[in-house]
């Protein structure tokens, strides 16, 4: 990884004027950076699992599993161990490096932190890298992860402090930015990001990278989701953002967070192949992989390993994909 100039003070103001620049201009520019710090022809995979759906005491206005919003998401109670494992060895079988599970809680209970303390360290037997998403954690939780050797926590901001009110208001803004700061202090690497298309206006996308590229240090890992509407959910109808606006966010972010590698999370499966190439090429570097995220459809592995032959790109750290032909000939 090539040295950069990492900045802490990036004034919104300045990400508008990137946002501003003509279209592939901005492009050029975060891809000249994605050059300089990672190997563009490289992505990084993730498999994410919920290990207990449903229920969630949170009020967040886009997900399923919150319990306030009627949806149709399956209740499922904390997954056995045994059973994480098994999911954990066939993502690594189908070409995972890091394998990510979530849970629906707004903290771990305490009755569920052992089970959960067995899955890290299950899953970093299998030569996996872990990362959890549990919602917020306190002092104690939190060096638990640590010791059972969890190497990313994900607790995303979600949108602009000025907006984070209009979706979700069980928790605040600075719950988070708390949990946050106990997960980065403990040494473990830190995985956070957003959401776009909650309703958020221009400044708040503005807001929200800034908030993100002015922590103490860069977070490791930034998801960017695009929302999957929710039938049931407050934001079940909301209008999608614009492809080009989607873009722009992620060279903005590649630019703002030379070092972090950019995921494209949940939104691919309404991605054509065209839109997602223009992502990679804006300095995005890891997806979720698989059939699953959390509550929502992704693609097909099948047919992100065809999408990265067409693209001469290939999973970090793994081989040359086997590809079924007939699904190279399907992809759009």
């Amino acid at each position: 990884m090539n040295e950069v100039t990492l900045r802490y003070d990036w004034r919104p103001e300045e990400v508008d004027a990137l946002f501003q620049m003509s279209f592939m201009d901005l492009l050029h520019r975060a891809h000249e950076m994605h050059q300089t710090c990672f190997d563009p022809s490289e992505v990084q995979l993730s498999t994410l699992l919920s290990i207990k759906t449903g229920t969630c005491p949170e009020n967040c206005g886009y997900c399923s599993q919150s319990g306030h919003h009627k949806t149709e998401v399956e209740k499922q109670s904390l997954m056995a161990v045994e059973e994480v494992l098994e999911k954990a060895k066939a993502a690594k079988d189908a070409g995972a490096t890091r394998f990510c599970m979530g849970a629906g809680w707004r903290s771990p209970p305490k009755k569920d932190f052992p089970a959960v303390l067995a899955m890290v360290k299950g899953v970093k037997e299998l030569g996996l890298q872990t990362c959890m998403t549990l919602g917020m954690l306190d002092d104690d939780q939190t060096q638990g992860l640590k010791e059972a050797g969890l190497d990313y926590y994900n607790h995303n901001l979600d949108t602009s402090p000025e907006y984070y009110d209009k979706v979700v208001t069980t928790r605040t803004y600075e719950d988070r930015l708390k949990t946050l700061a106990r997960v980065r202090d403990s040494g473990m690497n830190v995985c956070s990001g957003g959401i776009l298309g909650l309703g958020e206006k221009h400044e708040d996308r503005l807001s929200f990278l800034c908030v993100l590229a002015n922590l103490p240090t860069h977070p490791q890992s930034v998801p960017i989701n695009r929302l999957v509407p929710i039938p049931g959910t407050p934001l079940g109808n909301a209008a999608p953002i614009d492809d080009f606006d989607f873009v722009r966010t992620i060279a903005c972010a590649r630019i703002m967070m030379p070092h972090s590698v950019v995921r494209l999370s949940a939104g691919r499966q309404t991605m054509h192949a065209s839109l997602q190439a223009l992502c990679f090429y804006a300095g995005a570097n890891s997806i979720f992989y698989g059939e699953e995220l959390l509550t929502t459809s992704n693609p097909l592995v099948q047919q992100d390993r065809a999408l990265m032959k067409r693209l001469g790109m290939r999973p970090t750290g793994i081989g040359e994909p086997q590809i079924d032909e007939k699904v190279m000939a399907d992809v759009a």
